[in-house]
């Protein structure tokens, strides 16, 4: 399992692990928080909502089953609380979907400047941890993604035979992995 997957996250807050708590509080409420300020227009109401949807999603973890997706359903629940909430704060008068993201879902030039950044940082993240794999490894990687071959035409190119081309590509996509993952964890020591 992948150190900070869904699925790794899920499965410790599910068992009551606080580090599993901690770990999905981090990975989702700033991006929930955004999206119910999207929706509502008012950061008390938001952010009591999310408050109280983090504490009813850890004090009933237990009941919760299996899912597909954790971040689709961490979506999907706190958007359904946070509609309730609305509704509730208007004397209960029924609030549509569409109607709420009519009247309140705008986008700034400052989020999409910072989106933008965030997509550079990751490009260029990436950029250094190809460039640290072996010359070979960067050939079939290039071909494979940014020159859409498939792998009897890399075998082509590269004079390989079928399955040592499939070799390189997995051995690739594992190295970068792995400097993915040291990288995660250097950024994380860095932090405390």
């Amino acid at each position: 399992m992948e150190l900070h997957s869904d699925e790794t996250i899920w499965y410790f807050f599910k068992k009551g692990e606080s580090h599993g708590f901690s770990l999905l509080f981090k990975k989702y409420y700033p991006q929930l928080h955004v999206y119910g300020l999207k929706l509502s227009n008012s950061p008390e109401i938001t952010e009591d909502c999310l408050q109280n949807f983090f504490i009813q999603l850890f004090e009933s973890r237990e009941k919760l089953g299996h899912i597909n997706s954790l971040k689709a359903y961490l979506f999907v629940s706190f958007k359904r609380r946070l509609i309730k909430q609305l509704q509730k704060n208007q004397n209960n008068i029924p609030i549509s979907e569409a109607q709420l993201i009519k009247t309140n879902f705008t986008f700034s030039s400052e989020e999409i400047s910072i989106n933008q950044e965030i997509q550079f940082l990751c490009t260029s993240t990436l950029a250094s941890l190809i460039n640290q794999l072996s010359p070979r490894q960067k050939e079939v990687i290039y071909l494979k993604y940014y020159s859409g071959m498939n792998s009897s035409d890399i075998a082509e190119v590269m004079d390989m035979n079928y399955q040592s081309v499939l070799n390189t590509l997995q051995k690739a996509l594992s190295k970068l992995r792995k400097l993915s993952e040291n990288q995660q964890i250097k950024s994380i020591l860095k932090k405390n």
